[in-house]
């Protein structure tokens, strides 16, 4: 049986209010984490995305107040990244409502962090999240906000997180994030295809047939956007209907 894609709203978060940006760099405030949490849930979103952009110590609260105040009245799921630090920093997010963590920093300098949290809480609650930039033939991993390169080959590191218990890899291209110039399709599908987890597309995104393409040619199991969803260029019900005339199996289209 094949298996629904799934469309999921990202909602950058910096200092309690949505953001977006290019390239990771020039954000600009959109609205607020709940208000738009629930109005994409409203328009058929199968799940949503919160990022702690700035993900300092002192906002840490903050976040998980915002996440609390969400998930009270959301019935998708939650997945919840960005100053994901610790093992306790992943039990403390969940507790407060989120139903899945994403972890990227904290596990490039702690591979275990990954199986620990696997173990305790689930494969289903880890979300490796891999910021990527095209390094010649290969990608390579990025951390800290796509501020800091790590030397490790994008492609190793998402075989190596499915092996120590992540359930789902969250890819975004460095190089498309931003630029509403599409997914980089053929990082989507190298990384789709070595691994035996869902793989969510993210970065690039800048119009319905982005999407198409990238659940299609691309081979991921679902596509992450923030701008056209954001500046209300498109609903996600306009996308899941343009999926669906595309033979592409989602979910609640009306």
């Amino acid at each position: 049986m094949t298996l629904a894609k799934r469309i999921i709203p990202c909602l950058d978060v910096r200092d309690g209010s949505v953001v977006k940006g290019v390239c990771f760099r020039d954000l600009k405030s959109v609205g607020d984490p709940p208000s738009l949490a629930m109005e994409y849930q409203r328009q058929g979103a199968d799940e949503i995305v919160f990022l702690d952009v700035k993900a300092t110590l002192d906002v840490a609260e903050t976040m998980r107040a915002a996440v609390q105040r969400t998930a009270e009245g959301l019935f998708i799921p939650l997945t919840v990244g960005g100053g994901i630090r610790s093992f306790e920093d992943v039990r403390r997010t969940l507790k407060v409502g989120a139903d899945k963590t994403s972890i990227n920093s904290a596990a490039v300098a702690d591979p275990t962090l990954i199986s620990r949290c696997a173990e305790s809480f689930g494969s289903q609650c880890v979300v490796l999240a891999i910021d990527a930039k095209r390094d010649g033939d290969s990608w390579e991993v990025y951390t800290h906000s796509g501020t800091k390169p790590t030397g490790l080959d994008a492609l190793e590191w998402a075989k190596e997180g499915c092996e120590r218990g992540a359930g789902e890899i969250l890819l975004t291209s460095m190089d498309a994030d931003g630029t509403k110039s599409g997914y980089d399709m053929e990082l989507t599908r190298t990384v789709a295809r070595a691994v035996t987890v869902p793989v969510i597309a993210s970065g690039g995104c800048g119009s319905v047939r982005d999407i198409v393409d990238v659940l299609t040619v691309g081979e991921a199991d679902a596509a992450l956007a923030a701008s056209i969803f954001h500046f209300g260029q498109h609903t996600v019900m306009d996308v899941k209907r343009a999926l669906a005339e595309a033979g592409v199996p989602v979910r609640c289209v009306s």
